[in-house]
């Protein structure tokens, strides 16, 4: 598989200060739970906070629906939950990829039980072709056709990680 890119280094940095600059206005005078996906999301997310200039706390889950494929199993799997409580907090979500939504529907369903005092979503990557189940995104940086993505975190089997720029792969 060779890759090709989608958006470049640069192009990400550009959505990621955009999103940034969006959080930090939403939440001025707040001090909200950052919530990230891992393993996915952590180079975005480093980067986001990295530009925020509100205080923040920080946590981390990891969710499976995939396995070691490129398509859903539908069926989720929480590997590491969260180590603290997330009553009355101002909690967001950060991941870099929607598809199915499956795994983020089930997801924020379990965490508004938990009576948190907001609840938002910034996703990195929206990529609505493979759209299972409808997810409330508060804060979006690009959106994709049907693509496999990777690159700036996110992987296939663990490869692809490493690229700086958000690529596609054909299967």
């Amino acid at each position: 598989m060779q890759p090709e890119i989608l958006f470049t280094r640069e192009e990400i940095e550009r959505e990621v200060a955009r999103l940034a600059g969006e959080i930090s206005r939403d939440y001025r005078g707040k001090c909200p739970l950052l919530v990230g996906i891992l393993k996915g999301s952590f180079v975005f997310m480093a980067d986001l906070i990295r530009l925020l200039d509100i205080p923040v706390e920080v946590d981390f889950v990891i969710l499976s629906s995939y396995g070691s494929g490129t398509e859903s199993s539908g069926e989720v799997k929480v590997i590491h939950g969260l180590e603290q409580s997330i009553e009355g907090k101002d909690v967001l979500i950060v991941e870099d990829i929607i598809d199915s939504g499956i795994t983020l529907s089930h997801f924020l369903d379990d965490l508004r039980r938990r009576d948190p005092a907001s609840l938002r979503l910034c996703v990195l990557v929206d990529k609505r072709a493979r759209r299972e189940k409808d997810v409330p995104m508060d804060y979006i940086g690009v959106q994709v056709e049907d693509e496999f993505v990777v690159g700036y975190g996110i992987d296939c089997n663990e490869q692809f990680r490493y690229l700086p720029d958000l690529c596609h792969v054909k299967e």
